[in-house]
């Protein structure tokens, strides 16, 4: 487990802004409050076997223990970097991205399940959009109840959503908590 290199801070960078905006810098200068010390440090990011994980400092501390082969996962693994270099999200990073948010999407109770299958969000399906949503956003879709579902990138701008049809698609599928579902039934 090592220390995310300038490019690769980058690409995750990159990628999380996509999804919160300005508020990238609430995940970067979050307090951490784990571990036994009482200034435990804040959280940060840690490159293992190609996967990112976000883990408070405290908690890398006491893993320098442990041998690189011997390690699987420490903290949250928020994302992995692809053999060509290109940096993806996971979606065990959706309470983190969630809570941090700029563009924001709810589904109806009817078309949570079609989301949850992999299918994009539909206008028809739409509960209701944040404001100023430009194509090409990272949104996170939640349900009525603002329950995280997962997230994925705008197709249309909020002022095209109002004049689209109900067939139009809304949000392009990127990842869903169905998709982490479906990972622990192979295991």
């Amino acid at each position: 487990m090592r220390p995310l290199d300038e490019t690769e801070t980058t690409a995750v960078f990159e990628k999380l802004f996509k999804f919160t905006g300005n508020n990238l810098k609430n995940i970067v200068e979050n307090p951490s409050h784990e571990g036994p010390d009482p200034d435990s440090g804040r959280y940060c990011f840690r490159l293992h076997k190609n996967k990112v994980y976000y883990v408070s400092k405290s908690l890398v501390k006491r893993a320098t223990n442990i041998a690189r082969t011997q390690l699987v996962s420490l903290g949250t693994c928020i994302g992995r970097f692809t053999h060509g270099g290109s940096f993806h999200l996971t979606v065990q990073c959706l309470s983190l991205v969630a809570s941090n948010a700029k563009h924001k999407v709810w589904l109806k109770p009817t078309s949570e399940m079609s989301f949850l299958y992999g299918n994009h969000v539909l206008k028809g399906g739409l509960g209701r959009i944040t404001e100023n949503i430009v194509p090409g956003d990272g949104v996170v879709v939640f349900s009525m109840s603002d329950v995280p579902l997962g997230f994925g990138i705008a197709a249309k701008s909020t002022q095209d959503c109002r004049k689209l049809d109900p067939n139009g698609i809304v949000v392009l599928h990127q990842t869903d908590i169905g998709e982490y579902l479906r990972m622990e039934d192979d295991l």
